[in-house]
C-alpha cells in the first residue's frame, strides 16, 4: 500500500502546495485544515507520517502533537512540525513536544519533502525501495525480489505486501485487523479469515526451499515474523 502522510494545515493554499509534491512522490494524502480535524483524522485512518503547522485555529499543533505523543496508539508516528517560529527556543519547544523534525516558513518544498522521504524511511522503509533482511529471507522492494537463503522466492502481490509489512518490524504482533488496513487498505470490504488465507499462503512460499517456518501465530491476536 501506498504510504499515507496528514497535512494539518489552516492555509490552503499551502496545503494544496504540499498535497500536489507529497502525492507525487507516491503517497496517499489526507488533509485537515485545524487541529481538531487533525486529530478526528488520525484516529479514523493512522497515517505513517504527520506534517503539523504550529500556528492554527481551535487548537495548536504543539497541542496536537502533545496528545499524539502522549497515546501509545499513536506515539510512534512521525511529525514534523512546520513553522515560522525561528528561535532557537521555538525549535527546542516543539522538539520537547515530541515532534520528530522542525522545519522553519518559508521553506523549500523540495527539502520538505526530502524529510518527509526520511521519516517514511525509518517507519516505512519498504515504501521508498529499502532493501530489508530477516534471518535469510532477504526483501527488496525495489525491484519485488524475495530471497531465502539466496533462492528465489515467488509470491503473488497480496503477499509480497503482507511479508513487506510483517519484515519492516520483525518480532511486532499485527492483529489481523491492521494488517487488513496496511495490506488490502480501508476501502476493502473484506473478512479478517482473508489474512490467515494469504498467511498460509505466504508461510508455504518462504517454507518451500530451505529453512523453517518465521511467521508466529499468537493465538487470538494475530501474526508476527519472528
Amino acid at each position: 500500500m501506498q504510504p499515507h502522510v496528514l497535512i494539518v494545515e489552516d492555509e490552503p493554499a499551502q496545503r494544496e502546495v504540499l498535497r500536489y509534491n507529497i502525492e507525487a512522490e507516491g503517497c496517499r494524502v489526507t488533509q485537515a485544515a485545524d487541529g481538531e480535524e487533525g486529530l478526528i483524522c488520525v484516529k479514523e485512518d493512522l497515517p505513517d507520517v504527520i506534517v503539523l503547522d504550529w500556528m492554527m485555529p481551535r487548537l495548536s499543533g504543539i497541542e496536537v502533537c502533545r496528545r499524539l505523543k502522549a497515546s501509545p496508539a499513536t506515539r510512534g508516528i512521525p511529525v514534523i512540525m512546520l513553522s515560522a517560529k525561528s528561535e532557537d527556543i521555538d525549535k527546542v519547544r516543539g522538539l520537547e513536544t515530541g515532534a520528530d523534525d522542525y522545519v522553519i516558513k518559508p521553506y523549500s518544498v523540495a527539502e520538505l519533502m526530502a524529510r518527509i522521504r526520511g521519516q517514511l524511511r525509518r517507519v516505512r522503509p519498504t515504501t521508498v525501495g529499502e532493501t530489508l533482511s530477516f534471518e535469510d529471507i532477504v526483501l527488496d522492494a525495489e525491484t519485488h525480489r524475495v530471497t531465502r537463503a539466496g533462492d528465489d522466492v515467488k509470491l503473488g502481490p497480496t503477499e509480497f505486501r503482507l511479508l513487506s509489512t510483517l519484515i519492516e518490524k520483525p518480532g511486532r504482533v499485527w492483529t489481523r485487523e491492521q494488517l487488513l488496513d496496511r495490506v488490502w487498505g480501508l476501502d476493502n470490504y473484506v473478512d479478517t479469515r482473508t489474512v490467515d488465507v494469504h498467511v498460509g499462503r505466504l508461510r508455504k512460499a518462504l517454507s518451500g526451499g530451505k529453512g523453517g517456518d518465521l511467521i508466529r501465530t499468537v493465538r487470538g491476536t494475530g501474526y508476527a515474523l519472528g
